[in-house]
């Protein structure tokens, strides 16, 4: 099965056209994540900030399908590893660029990591046809939901003692991490499933028999 991104662009007979219509969904979908990341609520008690990021993930994976969904986010990766100001502002406003965000003594490292993973698997899905209903639509994007956290909380207890001082319990970074993120990714994993089954119904309007 095909996914929207796919369904929409140029025929594979017009290879250069449907390269360029990858490449542009790509760079569009890195900075829609970018932009995402600037809505950014800091708890205090937390490092990892509450960000929109997650509703542009699992849009571009279940738009674009598992291959285009990770290459957008690796995109929006390197954007910030090369210094653009693309991942959630700092409390004061600042943004922290450059390889050392994404490395494994990043706090939020593993959570952008798991974007990539998270958009895959939400991909993988959707090319299987879990984007059609939105009862599907909701378990594909809980499932990427939960393979974002899955790489996120580990990595963000390896990482969370240089700025405790000492050890930590799984507990911890659970409260971290975790539980404080639940009802906000909630609502966005709903957005995100209810809005893919309703882009389907415009995609076979605007494209008659298109669909894979």
């Amino acid at each position: 099965m095909s996914t929207i991104a796919l369904t929409l662009a140029p025929p594979r007979s017009r290879a250069i056209a449907r390269i360029s219509f990858q490449i542009a969904c790509a760079v569009i979908g890195s900075f829609l994540v970018a932009g995402l990341a600037q809505i950014s609520i800091h708890l205090g008690f937390t490092p990892v900030p509450i960000t929109g990021q997650t509703l542009g993930v699992l849009l571009i994976g279940g738009a674009y399908g598992p291959g285009l969904g990770a290459v957008t986010l690796v995109l929006y990766l390197v954007w910030g590893a090369i210094g653009l100001p693309v991942f959630a502002p700092q409390a004061d406003g600042s943004h922290l660029t450059g390889l050392h965000v994404l490395s494994f003594a990043s706090v939020t490292g593993g959570y952008l990591w798991g974007f990539v993973l998270a958009s895959g698997v939400v991909g993988w899905l959707s090319r299987r046809g879990w984007d059609r209903s939105i009862n599907s639509s909701i378990g594909a994007m809980l499932l990427g939901s939960v393979a974002l956290y899955g790489l996120g909380i580990p990595w963000l207890h390896h990482a969370l003692p240089s700025l405790t001082g000492g050890a930590v319990t799984w507990r911890f970074t659970l409260e971290q991490g975790l539980y404080p993120f639940v009802i906000g990714d909630t609502v966005k994993l709903m957005l995100a499933a209810g809005f893919m089954p309703t882009a389907w119904k415009l995609v076979r309007r605007l494209r008659p028999g298109g669909e894979g």
